[in-house]
C-alpha cells in the first residue's frame, strides 16, 4: 500500500533524457553517448534562464567550462567527483565528457530548451585546448 503514490522510472538508453518535470523544475538524467567522446566535442551551450547542477552517480565525468562572454573564453575542466553537487551557473559556456560507465544526474529549470540555450562552435585552438585539460 502506498506505492501507487510514488513514481519509479528509470533510464536505460545513452544521452540525455528529461525524468521528470514538476511545475519549475526537471530531472534528467545523462549517460554515456559517442557525441559526448572528448573527440567528437565542438561546441559549447550555455542556459540563459537556469542554473544547471550535475551529481554524478556512477564513472567518470570532465565539466568544461568557457565562461560568461558572448564568446566562448578561458576553458577550464573541472573532474567530477561521485555525489558532489556541480552548479554551472546561467550563462556559462559549458559541456561535458562521460566514459562509457558515466551516469550523471541533471536538475535545471523544466522550460531549459534550444530556444534558450544558444550553442557555440569552439575554434581549432579551443578544441584543442578543451583535449589538453582532459
Amino acid at each position: 500500500m502506498g506505492q501507487e503514490y510514488i513514481e519509479i522510472s528509470s533510464f536505460e538508453g545513452e544521452g540525455y533524457q528529461p525524468m521528470i518535470d514538476f511545475k519549475t523544475w526537471r530531472v534528467a538524467i545523462l549517460k554515456y553517448c559517442e557525441e559526448l567522446e572528448i573527440e567528437n566535442i565542438n561546441t559549447m551551450q550555455r542556459h540563459l534562464e537556469t542554473d544547471e547542477v550535475f551529481i554524478l552517480l556512477e564513472g567518470n565525468c570532465t565539466l568544461f567550462s568557457g565562461g560568461m562572454e558572448e564568446e566562448i573564453s578561458d576553458i577550464t575542466a573541472v573532474s567530477m567527483k561521485p555525489f558532489h553537487l556541480y552548479n554551472v551557473k546561467q550563462g556559462v559556456w559549458h559541456t561535458h565528457t562521460l566514459d562509457r560507465r558515466g551516469r550523471v544526474l541533471i536538475v535545471e529549470n523544466q522550460n531549459t530548451s534550444d530556444s534558450n540555450s544558444p550553442i557555440c562552435s569552439l575554434t581549432e585552438k579551443q578544441i584543442q585546448v578543451l583535449r589538453h585539460q582532459f
